[in-house]
């Protein structure tokens, strides 16, 4: 059994169907990984700076040595973290490369260097068919980034606030439609307040990651369904090259009266942290100005919620409004769908009986 490597490409391809290992300190994996991957690093954050600082202020040999030194004492505890991994998948059954009893990992480092090279030798030494990245994570976050700029044709999801097109990219998922869910992906619904209930968002270059193999299971052919957002999801930027191209889209844009939406606002964020909401208030206060902030926040104080809202959506919509129209050829792109209330299977079904968007 010998180790291979292997490009980016062919390296997603069997990351599919066999574990990927990450090796580079759990810093660097926390901070964001190729989706799915496994950290199994050879150094903790602590060994790693140690190690660095060897090669720079004195010289590999003495960094290699210093390396050696932390890595030999995890071999075997290492060796038995990929035993259980493989078997936690079943991996035998899907085993098709090279040899049905030996196990495949994929295996990769920063550039694909002597941290990968290392536990891949391990691996292999023990039983393991082995397959490294070629140049590494860094290797594949150009991959990422060039997804970025393929012309993607996409179908977007418009509306004011508060039409529930979340809900719509969920029922469009759950009738096998292709759809990508931006602000699933970011961990954020978009406004001041689409963070509030929600875990904490990814740090950009691990949606960037996310987003990448989203796209990468779609074809540039075959129309996606994306949520028409702002180019920023919370503190999260959606990539210029991929912007450019929603902007470009058809819009299907459903009309829905701003008292059905006020209602479903109210529905959603009614039970939310009232701190949480003075903060996401008070965020937006030099774009709603003194006057409509105080109000919101008397409204907010005083428990009327509904008034509270009125005013926040109001805001929302004449934004949405002016980012709507702020594309080129909107005449030609926006199609608007009346609709009666907020229902995502009602609305799901408009939007996919839309001359506009059949095939």
């Amino acid at each position: 059994m010998a180790i291979k490597k292997t490009d980016t490409a062919l390296f997603l391809q069997h990351a599919q169907l066999y574990p990927v290992l990450d090796v580079r300190s759990p810093g660097e994996y926390d901070h964001a990984h190729i989706p799915g991957a496994f950290s199994l690093p050879l150094f903790d954050n602590e060994q790693r700076k140690i190690i660095g600082t060897a090669y720079k202020q004195q010289s590999r040999e003495k960094a290699i040595k210093a390396g050696l030194d932390f890595f030999g004492p995890k071999m075997k505890a290492m060796v038995e973290a990929v035993e259980q991994i493989t078997k936690s998948l079943g991996q035998k059954q899907v085993n098709t490369l090279q040899d049905p009893e030996s196990p495949i990992v994929l295996v990769h480092c920063w550039r694909g260097g002597m941290r990968s090279n290392a536990v891949a030798w391990l691996l292999n030494l023990y039983g393991f068919n082995v397959y490294l990245l070629d140049g590494g994570y860094k290797a594949y976050r150009n991959h990422v980034l060039q997804q970025f700029e393929k012309d993607y044709v996409f179908k977007i999801v418009g509306g004011y606030t508060g039409s529930g097109k979340t809900y719509i990219i969920q029922q469009l998922q759950n009738l096998s439609q292709p759809v990508i869910d931006l602000e699933g992906l970011a961990s954020h619904k978009g406004s001041a307040f689409g963070g509030i209930g929600l875990p904490p968002q990814p740090s950009q270059e691990m949606f960037e990651n996310l987003l990448a193999k989203a796209l990468q299971e779609k074809t540039t052919t075959e129309p996606t369904w994306l949520e028409d957002e702002s180019q920023r999801i919370g503190r999260l930027n959606i990539p210029h090259g991929l912007w450019n191209t929603m902007r470009q889209c058809q819009v299907c844009f459903l009309d829905i009266p701003f008292k059905e939406r006020l209602d479903h606002i109210m529905k959603e964020y009614s039970n939310l942290d009232k701190d949480r909401l003075e903060e996401a208030i008070t965020r937006i206060q030099k774009r709603l100005g003194p006057l409509q902030t105080k109000t919101a926040l008397g409204f907010l104080l005083n428990e009327d919620l509904k008034s509270c809202f009125d005013i926040l959506l109001k805001y929302y919509d004449k934004n949405y409004l002016k980012s709507l129209h702020n594309r080129e050829k909107i005449d030609a792109l926006l199609n608007k769908i009346p609709a009666s209330a907020v229902d995502s299977i009602s609305n799901t079904e408009k939007l996919l009986a839309c001359e506009m968007v059949k095939k």
